[in-house]
């Protein structure tokens, strides 16, 4: 089969990107506030209930110690009644702290878990309208990365991060009111100490954040090279290519390891810098406010205790902040690389005129909602129907991947019932025909027309439902035999998937399975051969019964016994209807209307078997062995 890629273009080795900006995170924390209003509006009612309770008890230490403890230090009848009430009090004090605190975790993850199954819902939802060119120009291991690893940083995020910082900030604003209310010229000291500490970790911050998106790209492009590596191993053992596949994955990883350890050199740095910096505040506080308590009568001893408390819980959250900042760069990362995803273009469905059932009455085609064995092409704006033949036509059409052109000026037609074989070298174009038909690409000029219609104005989803496609590369699904049948047709029944393995001659070996065509398969049915896993591919498409059929290399992976077993099935699978078939295999396509020989994208040929044989040119080089396909 052939197939041109529109690669990503390499260019020269980038720095790190810049941080992520605001729009990022706003879009992200839409996620929450969306589905989750009222139960984020309990958990920061909960945050602000214990954070209030935390600053509370540490004012409490002045009333404990200034009205109760000092006093009765030397007392010959201590009475300790007020001793206990503050003791209860605040001992009820942080236990409303303490269920607030549980409260409020066991909400977030409520919240974070709804947010990730609702970005991954959107990211699969959204990934099933992308262009088949966007599969083609990205890895397969960096798509699901962005399911599994970017979505799990998010996470981490919306559950600890977010809660966290919130936290830090109710934290921080009740003990700066508690301070001012205690003393003003220690607060102003502790002030000037957090202006440092905010500034040490902004820069830090914006250092490590780059490094951070390189990382979160890097397991993507990890992630890529060894899903291909696993989904080839035998191509890499029959070739003897594992030394070679070592080093580049030494490559990747160890760059995966530079942006790692680039990114945390900075990071992890952060919270030792700004856990000393609050132990010198801490220090200058004690010495300041002992100095006035020494002197003046303007300060106790149980307001310097509570206002050491303070401090130290002051700068706490400040720490636990800088803390968290590795999860909120990784984060911001990772919701980035899934936005650029959620940003992809989804493939155009312009197209207006759709496939109806209908019957026919005195000569006229009437639209009934259930199947009769009769299709139309329904225009809503001229309010007509047209027959569905297969009546295929290509007028001059030109196409190109890339700027490189891959077909030009193909003209051809098919009309209903013909059966057309394309023959040429691989990337002569035969696959990129087909691709055509069934809109995974559009053209870039001319204009390819079914029953007479501009394909381009029938929606997809309706256009792909009049075609079968049978492909050289076989996908099938975890699930039974009869599920992957049916994926033709989802409501066909039991009957009608065995009526179709039959005429593909699938049902002799479905037979023989334990389970028949309830046997469960998995990884891609690696318990059956790859001409079984052929067969069922044909039995799945003939289920369908569509009106046109596309045969991409359909017996190429079917040995020769097999393929005379089959191509009676097939034949009769062809019957009465308008077939494309690409084979490299000749004795498949002698009985075709009429063969096209493709070369570089062009029609050099044309005709039927005994045709060409007579013009003695390519097809005929290529049928008696004078030359080989390659």
């Amino acid at each position: 089969m052939d197939k041109v890629r529109s690669l990503p273009q390499r260019g020269p080795k980038m720095g790190p990107k810049e941080p992520i900006n605001m729009n990022t995170v706003k879009r992200l924390l839409s996620y929450v506030f969306k589905d989750y209003k009222f139960l984020f509006l309990i958990v920061v009612i909960c945050i602000i209930a214990s954070s209030i309770a935390q600053v509370t008890g540490q004012l409490f230490m002045r009333s404990l110690i200034d009205d109760h403890i000092i006093p009765l230090i030397g007392s010959k009848n201590p009475v300790y009644t007020g001793l206990i009430k503050t003791l209860t009090l605040m001992a009820t004090i942080y236990v409303v702290g303490i269920i607030s605190s549980y409260v409020q975790n066991r909400i977030m993850i409520k919240i974070s878990q709804g947010t990730m199954k609702k970005i991954r819902n959107d990211m699969f939802r959204h990934l099933q309208t992308l262009p088949i060119r966007y599969f083609d120009t990205n890895s397969h291991g960096d798509v699901m990365s962005r399911f599994t690893n970017d979505t799990n940083t998010l996470r981490q995020m919306i559950a600890q991060s977010l809660p966290q910082c919130i936290s830090s900030l109710a934290t921080i604003i009740s003990i700066l009111c508690s301070m001012l209310y205690l003393n003003f010229i220690l607060t102003i000291i502790v002030m000037l100490c957090v202006f440092v500490m905010i500034n040490v970790s902004k820069i830090i911050t914006k250092k490590a954040s780059k490094y951070f998106v390189s990382q979160q790209e890097s397991i993507g492009n990890l992630n890529g090279y060894i899903e291909e590596l696993v989904d080839g191993v035998k191509v890499v053992k029959v070739f003897n290519y594992e030394d070679r596949s070592k080093l580049r994955f030494d490559e990747l990883n160890e760059k995966l390891c530079n942006d790692v350890t680039n990114a945390n050199k900075f990071a992890n740095t952060l919270m030792p810098i700004m856990h000393n910096i609050g132990n010198i505040n801490y220090v200058i506080i004690a010495i300041i406010g002992s100095l006035i308590a020494i002197n003046t009568d303007s300060i106790t001893v149980g307001t310097i205790v509570s206002f050491l408390a303070l401090t130290r819980s002051f700068t706490m959250p400040i720490n636990q902040v800088s803390q968290q900042i590795n999860s909120i760069i990784m984060a911001l990362a990772g919701a980035n690389r899934i936005f650029e995803l959620l940003d992809s273009k989804s493939e155009e469905n312009d197209g207006k005129i759709t496939l109806v059932n209908v019957k026919r009455e005195k000569d006229m085609l009437i639209e009934v909602p259930n199947y009769t064995g009769l299709w139309a092409w329904k225009n809503p704006d001229k309010k007509e129907l047209t027959l569905l033949q297969g009546d295929v036509r290509f007028f001059d059409v030109s196409f190109g991947y890339t700027d490189k052109k891959v077909l030009h000026d193909i003209n051809l037609y098919a009309k209903p019932g013909q059966k057309i074989a394309f023959v040429g070298s691989t990337g002569a174009g035969k696959t990129t025909i087909t691709n055509l038909i069934n809109r995974f690409y559009d053209v870039d000029s001319g204009k390819i027309t079914y029953d007479g219609i501009d394909v381009r104005d029938i929606n997809k989803k309706d256009l792909r439902l009049s075609l079968g496609i049978v492909l050289q590369d076989v996908n099938l699904f975890t699930g039974t035999i009869l599920d992957n049948i049916k994926y033709g047709k989802k409501n066909a029944t039991l009957e009608e998937c065995i009526e179709a393995a039959k005429l593909a001659n699938a049902d002799e070996f479905i037979k023989l399975l334990p389970d028949g065509y309830n046997t469960f398969i998995t990884n891609n049915g690696s318990n059956l051969s790859q001409g079984q896993r052929q067969l069922l591919a044909i039995a799945r498409t003939a289920v369908a019964n569509p009106p046109v059929m596309i045969l991409d290399e359909a017996t190429s992976s079917i040995d020769t016994r097999t393929e005379k077993i089959i191509q009676e099935g097939m034949d009769k699978l062809m019957q009465n209807r308008t077939v494309f078939v690409i084979a490299h295999r000749l004795s498949t396509v002698r009985n075709s209307n009429s063969i096209m020989v493709l070369e570089k994208g062009r029609i050099i040929e044309r005709g039927d078997h005994d045709d060409l044989l007579v013009k003695k040119g390519k097809y005929y080089q290529l049928y008696t062995g004078d030359t080989e396909l390659d």
